[in-house]
């Protein structure tokens, strides 16, 4: 898995630890310390987590019914509660998707297009990093 901060650095864009990286609700959806370890959030529109990845390759997955009450869970470990709904599991997953909304960080702009996922240099001059391989 490629780091946001490594591709921060191939675009000559300068940073500080932690990456953090919030959606429209003030959700936590990345973040990257400087030794390394990174995890991302997927949420839902109620704010509940349905998704964690960390860089240990760990995953956990949450599935909710309208009031918000858990309904499955499964992790990494093959620890599962409940019935599925969704077809997205924790197995052999790894970490891809940074996010679903473009998020800006310090000059740079974090976007999926095509099924991978890009930061670009928001200075004009078209330099991006594929975050996605």
């Amino acid at each position: 898995m490629k780091k946001l901060s490594e591709a921060l650095t191939e675009l000559g864009i300068a940073f500080k630890f932690p990456i953090e990286i919030r959606d429209a609700d003030g959700n936590e959806t990345y973040r990257e310390d400087s030794d390394g370890y990174c995890y991302k959030y997927e949420w839902d529109a109620k704010g509940n987590a349905t998704y964690y990845e960390n860089s240990n390759d760990y995953c956990r997955k949450w599935e909710r019914d309208a009031k918000g009450n858990e309904t499955y869970y499964e992790d990494s470990d093959g620890i599962t509660r409940g019935t599925p709904h969704s077809a997205k599991t924790c197995e052999g997953k790894q970490m891809t998707e940074l996010m679903k909304n473009q998020a800006y960080i310090r000059g740079a702009a974090c976007h999926e297009e095509g099924g991978e996922i890009f930061v670009t240099d928001q200075s004009g001059n078209g330099n991006h990093a594929k975050l996605k391989q």
